[in-house]
């Protein structure tokens, strides 16, 4: 499901379980990690870049996530590697973002959840006219994990709150205006580019992204325009507060947005506000410590009484992808009705900081 291969001098990575959007397993991550700490080490590797593949081509969709039916399965049976898939997915994560060498991602179609973890810690992000980019993990009654709290934060103004609390889809226009990525190239360029990586007889790794960057295209943003009205309600202190002044707005904006936080989970809106704000005062592996706390309450949430098929997301999974009735029965299920003590122990670890799973990254 990972094809790996070195051309010249470049580490050349295809997602390649493309029937699921290439959305990723443990297995996939775990080579995905042993790939990159092989090329790491390895002087004949310059550079390194990674695509997902389509059905029936070398380029299609890049990532839509992780896998959420094996969660919803592992979470019902209790399977340990569930607790295994977090750990060493976030590790990855840590990887790339501080990776010594240029790390190429071309985000090519769907790009959401664990596909942003395995693109935004690159050295040069991709983006073409059909991307299509998202962090919508509040519809499954999650939050956006994988280091979404630290780079969502880091967008400009209040973007990163919308982003997290809608899960609103970007195009290439936007993700480049707001921090996500770092140029556009048309769709039908990537498979010579790709080619030209590997032919071409690179002198440094700087001269990898050099040419890459020489392609790169400045594309139009769709939500540029509304950048003020996100600043004016997404600043606001409280998801109900936020909430109040969308529904009392008269403008497209406001209106579509409202409709669209009412169908997340209520509970994890909260979450998440909280989440966005804690880590745009933190660095990177001080966040990922933060987001393995969270997910371990979100699928055991012991101050709620919830685990396995009770918890929120695991109703959020099932709603979507497994009875896809896209009738979730949240609890609370208004936002108005979460309390402080619901949204508090999501952010309490339960780990000792010396046993934490990721107590050594730095």
């Amino acid at each position: 499901m990972v094809m790996v291969q070195q051309q010249g001098s470049v580490g050349f990575i295809s997602l390649n379980r493309p029937r699921a959007l290439n959305a990723l397993t443990l297995d996939m991550v775990r080579d995905l990690t042993a790939t990159l700490l092989r090329w790491r080490d390895d002087p004949e590797v310059l550079a390194v870049a990674i695509r997902g593949t389509g059905k029936e081509a070398p380029f299609g969709h890049f990532c839509a996530g992780g896998d959420i039916r094996f969660f919803h399965q592992a979470a019902l049976a209790g399977d340990p590697r569930l607790e295994d898939f977090f750990t060493e997915e976030y590790r990855l994560n840590h990887l790339i973002h501080t990776y010594p060498k240029p790390y190429i991602a071309f985000m090519d179609g769907v790009v959401m959840g664990g596909g942003m973890g395995i693109s935004q810690g690159g050295s040069l992000r991709v983006v073409t006219q059909r991307t299509r980019m998202a962090m919508p993990e509040t519809g499954i009654g999650l939050f956006p994990d994988v280091g979404g709290g630290f780079f969502l934060s880091r967008c400009p103004g209040r973007v990163g709150e919308w982003l997290a609390l809608t899960g609103q889809s970007l195009e290439a226009g936007d993700a480049v205006a707001w921090g996500l990525a770092d140029g556009c190239i048309d769709s039908g360029r990537l498979n010579v580019l790709w080619a030209e990586l590997g032919a071409t007889p690179f002198q440094s790794a700087n001269a990898v992204e050099h040419l890459v960057s020489t392609k790169l295209i400045a594309p139009t943003p769709i939500y540029k325009s509304a950048r003020s009205q996100i600043d004016e309600y997404f600043s606001l202190g409280t998801v109900p507060e936020i909430l109040a002044a969308l529904e009392r707005g008269t403008s497209t904006f406001a209106t579509e947005t409202a409709a669209v936080l009412r169908q997340r989970s209520p509970l994890m809106l909260h979450v998440v506000l909280e989440q966005v704000r804690r880590a745009r005062k933190m660095g990177l592996a001080d966040d990922l410590r933060m987001e393995r706390d969270m997910v371990r309450h979100c699928f055991h949430a012991v101050h709620l009484g919830r685990s396995g098929a009770s918890s929120e997301t695991v109703e959020g999974i099932r709603a979507l992808a497994v009875d896809k009735d896209h009738a979730p029965r949240w609890h609370p299920a208004r936002a108005e009705d979460v309390t402080p003590d619901m949204v508090a122990p999501f952010f309490q670890s339960p780990w000792p900081a010396h046993a934490h799973p990721l107590a050594d990254l730095s």
